[in-house]
């Protein structure tokens, strides 16, 4: 396989959006699409450009960005930006700890966008199992 940006991580790309997309577009029930949108969008340019920043340094063995950080921005919803940054940079692909916590953190937003969308019945469930279990 050789190190560049191919197309299937834009399929990866599409497909791990759409279901956070589709609970954005729910969400505008009750928040204003332009807050959502922009919110989302300066997230993940953020957490593109932090790991664009960090592998720049990381050519030119420089202080680096702390790992923590840039999960962090991940964890706020920077996730889609840094999936493209990683792809595009060849960056932080190989390290398996970085990239067994970054899919922890879109796996999280799956099922949190997923359990919205289905207004919240995952979680009620996997509540009243474990009410169950404990007797309760």
């Amino acid at each position: 396989m050789t190190r560049k940006f191919q197309l299937r991580h834009i399929g990866v790309f599409l497909a791990i959006l759409l279901v956070p997309i589709l609970a954005l577009v729910r969400a505008t029930e009750f928040y204003p699409w332009e807050y959502l949108a922009s919110g989302a969008v300066l997230l993940s340019v953020l957490a593109f450009t932090f790991v664009g920043i960090d592998k720049r340094k990381a050519t030119r063995a420089q202080w680096r960005i702390p790992e923590n950080h840039l999960h962090l921005l991940e964890l706020l919803g920077g996730w889609p930006g840094s999936y493209l940054a990683q792809r595009l940079y060849w960056h932080k692909v190989s390290k398996m700890s970085y990239q067994v916590t970054f899919w922890i953190i879109v796996a999280i937003f799956q099922y949190v966008a997923l359990d919205y969308l289905l207004d919240w019945r995952l979680t009620t469930f996997i509540a009243g199992f474990l009410r169950h279990e404990q007797g309760g």
